[in-house]
């Protein structure tokens, strides 16, 4: 999974040879591995990630997937994502989660990424 593009990806998912929950499993386990070494994340929320994916898999079996269902998409922290911390790198917004999404967010969710 780690090698595939985008559209090779969407077809795995468009295909059911793999599922979203798998996916999303695969790389929130390469956060996990990495995360101390790369200090990529400010925050993860597997759960989150894990219902989304959830969701994405039943969009897929009903034939209601988008353009990006499915996909694994993480974002930086400068962009609101409703109810995940949006700290733009500051201390004074170390706590701070959105209570929206920015347009960019917006896009991403109706395309039906799995947000990391």
């Amino acid at each position: 999974m780690l090698n595939f593009t985008v559209k090779q990806l969407t077809a795995e998912l468009a295909a059911r040879r793999v599922s979203s929950v798998e996916v999303a499993e695969f790389f929130l386990k390469r956060i996990n591995a990495l995360g101390k070494t790369l200090n990529a994340f400010v925050s993860v929320d597997a759960d989150k990630t894990l219902a989304a994916a959830k969701a994405a898999d039943g969009l897929i079996a009903a034939g209601k997937a988008g353009p990006l269902t499915g996909v694994p998409v993480a974002h930086k922290d400068i962009f609101c994502a409703n109810g995940w911390l949006t700290t733009c790198g500051s201390k004074m917004l170390a706590n701070f989660r959105a209570p929206y999404d920015a347009h960019v967010i917006e896009q991403f969710n109706t395309a039906g990424a799995v947000m990391v």
